[in-house]
């Protein structure tokens, strides 16, 4: 007969196993990235109109889903790259937790779980938006655009901007000119976010052989790009206001931004050190964050 302290040890194993299986699924769906896809799905949300808490969430579960299943079957793909990366070599796949098939089957069974919640809770057209976000990080991010061209941040960066797309549909069942805005703001916001974080880690993609903006055009160009993208940034989070679509309390947090981002743009145009790089990187997650809080203040208040 086992003793119970072997029984107990036996216990805590599984117990132990059972969360590491847990921890893995969950970091293949990108719980870190997943935060600021929700924000600015349930700011849009407020700013289209007051839907119901339950429609909320069960938009932001659609939406987690879908994008979840997105950054799964990323994780599959892109196993080769992550293994030689010191960054990702303890994710899931790479580390030899998960299998690429079961990654792959996780990953489209969350997407179609998504289609389905959300065609049946919200509407088809949300639905149908979410599964286009799936498709574009999957199909046109991660397999065509990744490992070919600097511009692949710039062109899959529609995928990280449908969100806005996806609760202005679930609010209003329609579209409009006010969600292509912010659908664009965020569309903008990701070279300079992203470019930001690559100046960081310019070796490891040169390592393994992915050509993002440093690698292939250098970092001063990439320094150029990403003051460029926060002008244009700029312009585009003022067509909300001009439109009509808000009013002085957006304007003026818009104004403080962007300036602010631009200032920190011209200063690592002028500085090549990571640090600079770093807190242009961070900032920009700020950004976004009280931009969107800014517009729901505006419609609110």
């Amino acid at each position: 007969m086992s003793s119970p302290t072997a029984g107990a040890l036996r216990a805590t194993t599984a117990s132990s196993g059972a969360r590491q299986v847990l921890s893995d699924y969950l970091e293949l769906t990108k719980p870190k990235v997943q935060s600021l896809l929700l924000l600015t799905t349930v700011a849009t949300m407020e700013v289209a109109g007051s839907p119901a808490v339950s429609k909320i969430a069960l938009t932001c579960v659609g939406g987690y889903l879908s994008a979840g299943g997105a950054g799964a079957v990323n994780h599959c793909l892109d196993r080769d790259i992550d293994a030689r990366m010191s960054r990702t070599a303890s994710r899931p796949i790479p580390a030899g937790r998960v299998t690429p098939r079961a990654a792959l089957i996780y990953g489209f069974t969350l997407s179609a779980a998504s289609f389905v919640l959300l065609s049946l809770t919200v509407n088809v057209l949300a639905a149908s938006l979410a599964l286009g976000g799936f498709v574009g990080y999957v199909g046109v991010y991660t397999m065509w655009l990744k490992r070919r061209t600097p511009q692949n941040i710039v062109i899959g960066g529609a995928a990280g901007a449908m969100p806005t797309l996806v609760g202005w549909a679930a609010t209003r069942g329609s579209l409009a000119w006010t969600a292509l805005y912010l659908f664009a703001i965020v569309f903008y916001w990701t070279p300079p976010h992203f470019w930001a974080l690559s100046l960081l880690m310019k070796d490891e993609y040169a390592k393994v052989g992915v050509p993002m903006m440093p690698v292939v055009r250098g970092e001063q160009e990439t320094r150029r790009q990403i003051l460029l993208y926060t002008l244009l940034l700029y312009a585009i989070s003022q067509l909300p206001f001009c439109a009509g679509d808000f009013g002085g309390l957006y304007l003026v947090a818009s104004v403080v931004l962007g300036c602010t981002f631009i200032g920190g743009s011209v200063l690592l145009y002028r500085r090549a050190d990571r640090r600079t790089a770093l807190r242009l990187y961070l900032f920009s997650l700020v950004y976004l964050a009280l931009l969107f809080g800014a517009m729901v203040a505006d419609v609110k208040l």
